[in-house]
């Protein structure tokens, strides 16, 4: 019998290192990424920026808007609003080839930001990103138009007014909260009348099948969480911080945080080895602790300054915080970054230098392993780890130029969150939809 020959120990080991070291790579389906929790698992990115600007693969014209890209399956997804006079009523959701930022599909509707029943704010465009499910693309507008599209080709599949269906209490920046997806079903923060701040609807058909919490609407995006054999849909409202059950809209467990000016909670609930934080540019902050066992959870500290200028602990504006070990960082209501003491609040240090100091300054922070991949309203990519002792910042490039349709003053902003896929950064501003590679070998 001819026996197989076996292969040599050179081999071997030159199969080893290229399956160790090839480069791990995955989609950013959703606000946030893979678990709306800002973790990259990604590996084979970059160590160090390159001084002046960092290359784009490409870029695309498009309109203005808040909302950052998604991407799944070679596909980027981002929705906008006319790019001139003629479109200015209109949102746009757009669907781009991942690699060379070619049209796939668009798909417009009409929007008016400032109607008889409604007047809202910043007007530059749609806020919530993409939600990308299993071959679907969930969107929603500013003014609640939500829609579900087959991701490759932009066919309608089901559609709802939210503010003319549930009487919407319609916040004064819009509808910003990113659909959710739990297993059959879209969650969607919407703050509509008759017990309906938060919906449930039927992934395929569009059916609403349960409604909960007869609050007003924040600005921030829901997320999932497991407590003991339960999931557990934890939902910051504009007055509270709420953990329902995701298949009937149960309220499990809730923390009041009524506004003592007007709802302005946009960042997400952030959690870690068992703790919830959430963060307000006016309402300061609260840590709550969950139970790992049971679908219940209790109170820590909550802190709140004299104002959101005279501020305590942190009062995070558009810039989501993070969970460290022990400590808490997040970005203060005028542009300071700060480490907190997880259990007490009590400041470790403050610094500046991320980003300039300006009313609502914003730095969106991704976490990669050993350090921090942050883009600052300046439209400024910076690698940097965070750590009890202080800002360490490893390398800073150009990624964008700040426009002024999101903010129209102090030059301009970069206000919408990037995504991290496969190796590429995709980032927007107010005309532009730009990919730039990060890995280490290109």
């Amino acid at each position: 019998m001819l026996q197989r020959k076996q292969p040599s120990l050179h081999w071997l080991t030159l199969i080893v290192v290229f399956a160790t070291s090839s480069a791990v790579s995955e989609d950013y389906p959703q606000w946030r990424g893979t678990h709306r929790d800002g973790i990259l698992n990604e590996t084979g990115l970059m160590r160090q920026l390159p001084e002046g600007n960092l290359p784009r693969q490409w870029s695309v014209p498009v309109g203005p808007g808040y909302s950052g890209p998604t991407v799944a399956d070679h596909r980027v997804f981002l929705t906008d609003r006319g790019v001139d006079t003629e479109q200015a009523d209109q949102e746009r959701v757009l669907c781009f080839d991942a690699k060379t930022g070619e049209i796939i599909w668009s798909h417009s509707y009409e929007a008016k930001y400032n109607d008889d029943r409604y007047n809202i704010g910043y007007k530059a465009g749609p806020r919530a990103a993409v939600t990308i499910h299993r071959g679907l693309a969930i969107s929603v507008g500013a003014m609640g138009h939500m829609k579900c599209f087959k991701a490759d080709t932009g066919d309608l599949i089901w559609n709802h007014d939210l503010a003319e269906e549930y009487s919407v209490k319609m916040p004064i920046w819009g509808i910003t909260a990113a659909p959710l997806v739990y297993k059959d079903l879209v969650i969607q923060i919407i703050g509509g009348s008759d017990n309906a701040c938060v919906v449930a609807f039927d992934l395929k058909t569009g059916k609403e099948k349960w409604r909960a919490i007869n609050e007003l609407a924040g600005y921030s995006a829901p997320i999932l969480i497991r407590q003991g054999e339960q999931d557990v849909v934890v939902c910051w409202t504009g007055q509270s911080v709420t953990g329902l059950n995701p298949i009937t809209g149960e309220v499990h467990w809730r923390f009041p945080m009524e506004p003592r000016n007007m709802p302005i909670g946009v960042a997400t609930p952030v959690i870690s080895d068992g703790f919830l934080f959430v963060s307000s540019f006016y309402d300061g902050s609260m840590l709550i602790k969950l139970s790992k066992d049971a679908p219940t959870a209790s109170q820590v500290w909550r802190r709140v300054g004299q104002s959101e200028k005279n501020t305590d602990s942190l009062h995070c504006m558009i810039s989501t915080p993070l969970i460290k070990g022990d400590y808490i960082y997040g970005v203060d209501s005028y542009g300071e970054l700060r480490c907190l003491d997880l259990m007490t609040g009590d400041r470790v240090w403050e610094s500046t230098d991320a980003v300039p100091t300006a009313r609502w300054a914003t730095i969106h922070t991704l976490r990669d392993r050993d350090r921090e991949i942050m883009l600052n309203d300046q439209g400024e990519l910076i690698f940097a780890n965070l750590n009890p002792n202080g800002y360490q910042e490893l390398s800073r490039t150009k990624l964008l130029d700040p426009t002024l349709r999101q903010l129209p003053r102090r030059n301009g902003v970069t206000w919408s969150h990037p995504a991290i896929a496969n190796g590429v950064i995709y980032a927007r501003s107010d005309n532009e939809l730009v990919a730039a590679s990060l890995r280490d070998s290109e």
